[in-house]
């Protein structure tokens, strides 16, 4: 599925005053391409993706999924954020599957023992979010995604509350599993090394109010490496771009 963001722009109204998060952005992600969204804090990014998933109206402008208007949340589009939103009181087939017999789903059982697999949690199936590490949390919430079957991923920094080495882990499990599955995601990070990790194109935002910058099309192989001189460069290039959006924000 495609996503087709067509001049988008949000305005904040609290106590009186206005402020704008987005302006004027115009934005396709091709159907099964992985995006990425940078650029400094506050700029939107989180606000362009809960707008893309149907929690939050746009002020101006339209986000279409394959020429759908988005109106609201939908089937179509799984998101999974950094906070992993977990029911403590069930067990990881329990969370996965809610979703999934709330929409009165059909062959359940196998839609969740299949993405289950795919998130490396066989064996796991019985356990509570109590008992599960940071990363197990985070595999659930994307199994969760994945069993419902969107074409379309959204992911609000997904691993940004994990430790260096358990976030290095799930992007190399992200990979594979986008290898196998080949979703339209659009992810949002911080993180400029998981960018090109991760990404076909890595979108560059500008300091609020958001709009696109730059956008860097990632030409690295399906299965990359992060000392590659290539990687490398395309790190510092993305790195330049992003620091001078930082500078005026302290400005």
């Amino acid at each position: 599925m495609k996503i087709r963001v067509r001049g988008l722009s949000r305005t904040f109204v609290a106590q009186g005053r206005e402020t704008p998060a987005l302006l004027d952005v115009d934005l396709e992600v091709a159907a099964h391409e992985f995006v990425c969204l940078l650029g400094p804090s506050g700029c939107g990014k989180s606000t362009l993706l809960n707008i893309v998933a149907g929690f939050l109206r746009p002020t101006a402008g339209e986000v279409r999924v394959d020429e759908r208007p988005v109106t609201g949340p939908g089937a179509d589009r799984g998101v999974v954020f950094q906070e992993y939103v977990l029911f403590p009181w069930l067990t990881v087939v329990g969370n996965v599957e809610f979703g999934l017999k709330r929409h009165r789903a059909t062959n359940i059982d196998r839609r969740v023992r299949e993405a289950l697999e795919l998130v490396g949690l066989t064996g796991k199936e019985a356990r509570r979010p109590a008992q599960l590490s940071g990363g197990m949390k985070q595999r659930v919430a994307i199994a969760r995604a994945l069993a419902n079957s969107p074409e379309i991923i959204l992911m609000d920094e997904p691993f940004g509350a994990l430790d260096a080495q358990t976030r290095e882990v799930l992007q190399d499990e992200l990979g594979r599993i986008q290898r196998v599955e080949h979703k339209t995601v659009l992810f949002v990070t911080h993180s400029i090394r998981e960018a090109v990790y991760l990404a076909d194109r890595v979108i560059v935002m500008t300091s609020a109010p958001g709009r696109i910058k730059q956008v860097f099309t990632i030409k690295l192989p399906e299965v990359r490496d992060r000392f590659a001189p290539e990687f490398t460069h395309y790190e510092s290039e993305i790195t330049r771009v992003v620091k001078e959006e930082v500078a005026k924000v302290h400005e």
